[in-house]
């Protein structure tokens, strides 16, 4: 192995492989447990809710893409399937002809209404409830620091 390499430590590589197991982990459980008590994925999940946070519901389609860090070809998919279940919309762009929204339909809005809840219950048993408020606030703060270094990198 080459000496230029700035190796993680034991501890290091302790830590890390912890958070890798912990965020892949977390991250099928919650997709397990939201489509066992929603029918929805966590894909699913992860754009209703981006477009419930905003105001109407509606979204450009490359806003979205970057709001949820996806790739365009991988949200066109997954909007495609939403579309055909009813969840979303398409609306073109009157402004712009290249264009398009992303709407979260009435029907999607009962789906994620109906699930929110149990998501919450899930993720306060896996993860709220088995941190102090001390811990959690650390946590947050982490997770933010670690958001903004990835932000500020280049590649």
């Amino acid at each position: 192995m080459s000496n230029d390499v700035p190796w993680l430590s034991a501890e290091e590589e302790r830590s890390w492989r912890a958070f890798i197991h912990l965020y892949q982990k977390l991250t099928r459980r919650l997709g397990a447990d939201l489509q066992a008590q929603s029918g929805l994925s966590g894909a699913d999940f992860q754009i209703l809710v981006a477009l419930t946070d905003v105001p109407g519901g509606r979204v450009r389609f490359q806003d979205l893409a970057e709001e949820i860090g996806w790739e365009r070809s991988r949200l066109s998919h997954q909007v495609a399937r939403m579309i055909k279940r009813g969840v979303v919309a398409r609306e073109e762009c009157a402004e712009d002809g290249r264009g398009a929204f992303v709407v979260i339909t009435p029907q999607g809005r009962e789906v994620i209404e109906a699930a929110a809840p149990k998501h919450v219950v899930t993720v306060r048993r896996l993860v709220v409830d088995a941190l102090s408020p001390e811990d959690l606030a650390t946590l947050g703060e982490i997770s933010s620091r670690l958001l903004e270094q990835m932000d500020s990198d280049p590649r």
